[in-house]
């Protein structure tokens, strides 16, 4: 039994009672549907439906593949403000935020569309025959398990590079966002995607860990926590299927003393309450240097403090709620952990009195390494400021975490920020920017982060056979 696979206690799901389960509105905490869960048996003919799909699509041309995923663009932008309410009811994502998430699908799916026949050229290789080829073939059924937090652009960032491939996917994404789920598909059979090619099944656990020990599925992914990953990689290793993880971090937001304070101030702000903190790549822990620690201190704190935190249906709402109690009740006992081994509050630090699960945004000062807001994976708009001394402390203080998929360097001295980015543990490093994904840029982590990469050509060969073909020369 996998348990949970979309998190520890702060992504967990609303239980399911039997075949029937209930998904909440957070902003208001009242029902919103009820969906049926699938059963094994039909589970499992929706995979060998998806085998026999594959049979054809990989067939196809990717120039022909590549024409489906305009079409796809095209549905996503035409559908836009309805795919985002849906988000925002589901999981409270302010709207802003939600149109920009369905734009974010549709360019990928154009980036793809536009590269994929380069990024999978067969290459010539130099070698002691007549001639040496690397081919990259798909592999078949791709299960992916996805969370909420970010409903289409996580479910779109693999379906898209490993369904244009030559891929088939069946998708299980979190029982928080049902609905985003089905008009993930829907948006798929709109593009007239052949029949079969992408499935999203609601189901349970124990479906799933039948799918991924059966011959109807060739690997999985999974974006989620570090436990569900662990649960996941154990059960696919034990089938030897092929496994991508993309799962938690407590990303360092690192501000040199020869930085912009109010501009890295500004996207401390962004970078710490997009989603209201609940993302695997926010800034977690702001690491400053001692110099300009009392003035990023401020001005991130009037920053903060100006939020507008309310309804995430309006246009300008900035912070929505937590997606569920769970996740408030999580966020509060971290604060009150740090508060109580010292720390000080300079901006929110409670829970809004209203319906819904809506939390202040959070700054929090004079911080010790035994505190959970920096051991844990903090998912929500709490932001503890680290000051450091030097450059030095700086970098050892950002891989002191069992996490390493994003981090950010703030400096005016180019050089200075690649010669660090280098030396941090993680899997993506920006210099003067925000961690954030991009389809033509490789995205991962490493460590307790995850294994394997999305997007760019790196995740596009993941779910491929690499496959060598050697011409020798005949010689009687």
């Amino acid at each position: 039994m996998l348990g949970s696979l979309n998190g520890s206690p702060i992504h967990c799901e609303n239980s399911i009672q039997k075949m029937k389960f209930q998904t909440i509105n957070p902003s208001t905490e009242e029902v919103i549907t009820e969906h049926e869960i699938i059963p094994k048996d039909k589970v499992l003919e929706i995979a060998r439906n998806s085998k026999t799909a594959f049979n054809e699509w990989k067939q196809l041309d990717i120039s022909e593949r590549e024409d489906y995923f305009r079409k796809l663009a095209q549905v996503l932008r035409s559908n836009k403000e309805r795919y985002a309410k849906l988000m925002t009811l589901e999981m409270g994502k302010p709207i802003r935020q939600s149109l920009t998430e369905v734009e974010k699908c549709a360019w990928s799916a154009e980036i793809y569309a536009d590269t994929t026949g380069k990024w999978l050229e067969e290459e010539i290789v130099h070698a002691d025959g007549k001639k040496h080829i690397v081919a990259f073939e798909p592999l078949g059924t791709i299960l992916s398990i996805m969370p909420w937090n970010f409903p289409f652009w996580q479910a779109f960032r693999f379906a898209i590079p490993t369904l244009i491939a030559g891929n088939v996917s069946i998708l299980k994404h979190s029982n928080v966002v049902p609905q985003c789920a089905l008009a993930i598909e829907e948006a798929f059979i709109e593009a007239k995607f052949p029949e079969n090619v992408f499935k999203t099944v609601i189901t349970e656990h124990e479906t799933v860990a039948e799918l991924i020990k059966s011959d109807l599925t060739q690997g999985v992914s999974l974006t989620g926590s570090t436990s569900a990953g662990a649960r996941v990689a154990e059960l696919a290793g034990r089938n030897l299927k092929k496994v991508v993880l993309e799962l938690g971090g407590s990303d360092p937001f690192i501000v040199l003393d020869d930085a912009d304070v109010e501009f890295a101030a500004k996207n401390a702000v962004s970078a710490r309450t997009i989603n209201a903190g609940q993302s695997c790549i926010a800034a977690k822990r702001f690491i400053v240097m001692k110099s300009v620690a009392d003035e990023f201190s401020r001005i991130f704190s009037e920053m903060t403090n100006a939020l507008i935190v309310d309804d995430p249906m309006d246009m300008k709402t900035d912070v929505g709620p937590l997606v569920n109690k769970d996740g408030l009740t999580q966020i509060e006992m971290q604060v009150h952990d740090a508060v109580s081994k010292g720390a000080m509050i300079l901006a929110g630090g409670n829970r809004l009195e209203r319906k819904g699960y809506f939390y202040k945004p959070t700054v929090l000062s004079n911080i010790k390494n035994n505190m959970k807001v920096v051991t844990e994976e903090v998912f929500g708009p709490v932001a503890p400021i680290i000051i450091v001394n030097d450059e030095e402390e700086a970098i050892k203080v950002a891989n002191n975490s069992e996490f390493g998929l994003g981090a950010s360097i703030w400096t005016s001295d180019e050089a200075k920020g690649l010669e660090i980015a280098k030396k941090i543990e993680a899997g993506d490093v920006f210099i003067n920017s925000i961690v954030k994904s991009d389809p033509r840029m490789p995205f991962g982590g490493i460590k307790k982060s995850g294994i394997g990469r999305e997007l760019s050509k790196y995740g596009l060969r993941e779910f491929v056979n690499i496959k060598g073909i050697n011409v020798y020369e005949h010689k009687k």
